[in-house]
């Protein structure tokens, strides 16, 4: 029976250093794995497609935009897909910079694993080669000469040489090798290709937002958000000069005035980038074609140095940036420097077609109570020129200037605002003009228009009586009873008290249809009129013809209240088709007012146009190295695709009393060249050598 108190070790103890010789293993073995995935060939395509795809995107999707700009062309649910995928700003998202990082990674594992070994051999001359390995070659010719192999060797050497090849001899007791190499810039082109692409990356990374990010990530900076003056925004989210080895930021500066800071896009706002020089705007210049689009702009600044005081005057054009103290400063976009606007604002209810008038400018802000409501005008912009496509009669589309229009919000007490575009002239459309009021209600969201006739003048004052005319409710009660009697005098000739009664309810109920129709619309009279007459129990028929005969009466009082209209105005008393048209049109103006969402139409008169110039200042120290890097790439390239990297050994051996001659050569890159180039070297050196092909080499 065996002692179970004592064991029997089956295997001896492990030494104290075989674990952390097998850590060491596994270590050496993820560490290997690691690089060999950087260094693929699959990881670099990755990554290169990637990019260049977001590069792209980049080009083709216009960058660090305004949000609501982005938002108006994609609407709300493509344009949260967008920013959260930071394609508003490709260049500085911070997958587009890990993606540059993994890049600069594996091209530089490329260089550090290959490089050395690409070095060793455009110095080695493979002078160890056996003449089983040199057989194996696709391109080899065996030759015999009858000299003997010590005098062929100065020969071979001398034609190699001619070839551009440099050449090695080794001897050895039974045998002679020569070995010739050419070409190895190729092998350095390898390597420059690789290493200017990590310096164009370096120097793309130099001059990106990782800096700022890094900044705003350890709070030493604070993003604004609110749309307020550079004096108002707080230090915090102000950078000093040199605070930023690299940046790219904006600023918009009118004619005659001056800035020295530039806003940086960040997230969902901005910083501010102080500059040390001023930039005085003298003159701003743009030129057009015919169509109204921009042909051309520049900018006539003066730059003044904060330190010294020295001024320069410098014009930049589009495409023709200034270099100044180290900043580079681009002509980039244009827009309004604060236009001064004379308009009139026509009240739409209430005192109906009565105009009061408005003097402010663009990024103005104005005040107002209607009806013991509080709103605010706020004018944002001024554009003269309006190119939108315009179809003739023949189908053809054509772009036509609508000419100059102001922009604004109106804003209520509720801080909801809908936005406007009036147009300063009336604009033609199959030959009749119209007042354009384009109406957004959201951001984003669907431009629609109201469209006010224009009478024979070219003026909308007599749309503007017509509609005070149809809002004076004992006017029209006045203009219905006068139609009614007409129209009873022409059945019976004679008029009673009862009559009378008749007629003055029948006015008022037709008048509070008017009011209707101005205060809410057709849908809203119409629905009146069938509310009234479902109380009455008509059949179906009976209902129907009661409600086109309730819906003409207004329409002839509305007639009649617009020839008044026509005669107070010009003492006009026929009714042209032109007048019919207008009257036809200022029906469906009035039917959408109510729609329209403000209680004033505001008509733009004169403007003196005040520009301003956008500029786009960088200081980007990563654009020199970006340079170096593409001449490296190019030369690179150049070498790796012009530059053969060939050798050719000779091996000779004596036999009999001559020599047998092995020629093999190899091309780093396989074509049909390299087979040209060995078929002429391999004749030059049995002539040089006065030799035949062997019995192998001859055909059958």
């Amino acid at each position: 029976m065996s002692d179970t108190s004592q064991s029997v070790e089956l295997n001896p103890p492990k030494s104290a250093g075989d674990q952390p010789s097998t850590a060491k293993v596994r270590s050496q073995g993820v560490t290997k794995r690691i690089l060999l995935w950087l260094t693929s060939m699959n990881l670099a395509v990755t990554l290169l497609v990637i990019l260049a795809i977001a590069s792209v995107i980049g080009t083709v999707l216009k960058q660090n935009e305004s949000f609501n700009n982005y938002l108006d062309v994609f609407g709300p649910f493509w344009f949260a897909v967008f920013r959260n995928l930071s394609l508003y700003d490709v260049y500085s998202a911070t997958w587009f910079v890990a993606i540059l990082l993994f890049l600069v990674a594996s091209t530089s594992s490329c260089v550090a694993r290959n490089a050395p070994a690409f070095m060793r051999d455009i110095r080695s001359f493979r002078l160890n080669a056996q003449e089983k390995s040199l057989r194996a070659f696709a391109h080899k010719v065996d030759m015999k000469s009858d000299a003997k192999p010590e005098s062929l060797v100065a020969p071979i050497q001398a034609l190699l040489e001619r070839a551009g090849f440099k050449s090695r001899v080794k001897t050895q007791p039974h045998e002679i090798l020569i070995s010739g190499r050419k070409g190895g810039m190729n092998r350095i082109g390898y390597v420059l290709t690789h290493l200017g692409i990590i310096v164009i990356l370096l120097g793309g990374l130099l001059d990106s937002k990782m800096q700022l990010k890094l900044m705003d990530t350890l709070g030493m900076v604070k993003v604004e958000t609110a749309n307020i003056p550079v004096s108002e925004v707080p230090s915090i989210s102000k950078i000093p000069v040199g605070g930023l080895q690299a940046f790219r930021g904006t600023v918009n500066i009118p004619e005659h005035k001056w800035g020295d800071v530039v806003f940086i896009g960040l997230k969902d706002g901005y910083v501010v980038q102080n500059l040390p020089f001023k930039i005085f705007v003298n003159k701003f210049a743009i030129e057009h074609y015919d169509t109204g689009m921009p042909k051309s702009y520049m900018s006539n600044v003066t730059l003044t140095n904060k330190e010294t005081g020295q001024e320069i005057t410098k014009t930049i054009e589009v495409n023709h940036p200034l270099h100044y103290m180290g900043y580079n400063i681009f002509q980039s976009s244009f827009g309004d420097g604060g236009t001064k606007l004379k308009m009139e604002a026509w009240q739409l209810s209430g005192k109906a077609g009565v105009a009061q008038p408005i003097d402010s400018a663009v990024f103005d802000k104005k005040r107002f109570d209607f009806n013991n409501q509080n709103y605010q005008l706020e004018f944002t912009d001024f554009r003269m020129y309006n190119i939108n496509p315009v179809m003739d009669d023949k189908g053809v589309v054509h772009q036509k200037n609508y000419g100059p229009s102001v922009t604004f919000k109106l804003r209520n007490a509720a801080g909801e605002a809908i936005e406007y575009q009036n147009y300063f002239l009336p604009i033609s459309f199959k030959g009749h003009q119209y007042f354009l009021s384009g109406v957004k209600r959201s951001i984003g969201g669907q431009e629609q228009y109201l469209y006010v006739p224009a009478d024979q003048k070219g003026s909308i004052d007599t749309f503007m009586a017509y509609l005070a005319t149809l809002s004076n409710q004992a006017k029209m009660q006045q203009i219905a009873a006068s139609l009614i009697g007409d129209v009873s005098a022409s059945i019976d000739g004679k008029s009673t008290l009862s009559s009378q009664e008749v007629t003055q309810s029948a006015s008022a109920s037709i008048a509070e249809l008017v009011h209707i129709f101005v205060q809410k619309g057709f849908p809203a009279m119409q629905e009146k009129i069938e509310t009234a007459l479902a109380q009455r129990k008509l059949s179906p028929d009976a209902k129907k013809k009661a409600e086109q005969a309730s819906i003409s009466v207004v329409r002839s009082v509305l007639e009649r209240a617009f020839l008044e209209t026509l005669a107070a105005q010009d003492g006009k008393q026929e009714f042209t088709d032109k007048d019919a048209k207008f009257f036809d049109d200022a029906m469906d103006a009035i039917s959408a007012l109510p729609a329209y969402g403000s209680p004033i139409f505001v008509q733009p008169r004169s403007f003196e146009q005040i520009q301003s110039t956008g500029l786009e200042v960088s200081r980007a120290p990563g654009a020199i190295w970006v340079t170096i890097g593409s001449i490296m790439l190019v030369l690179g390239i150049f070498m790796n695709f012009y530059i053969h990297y060939r050798r050719q050994w000779v091996l000779l051996k004596p036999e009999d009393k001559g020599t047998r001659i092995l020629l093999a050569g190899s091309d780093i890159r396989k074509n049909i060249d390299f087979d040209k180039d060995f078929a002429v070297f391999s004749s030059e050196l049995m002539a040089a050598t006065e030799s035949k092909p062997s019995e192998s080499e001859r055909p059958a």
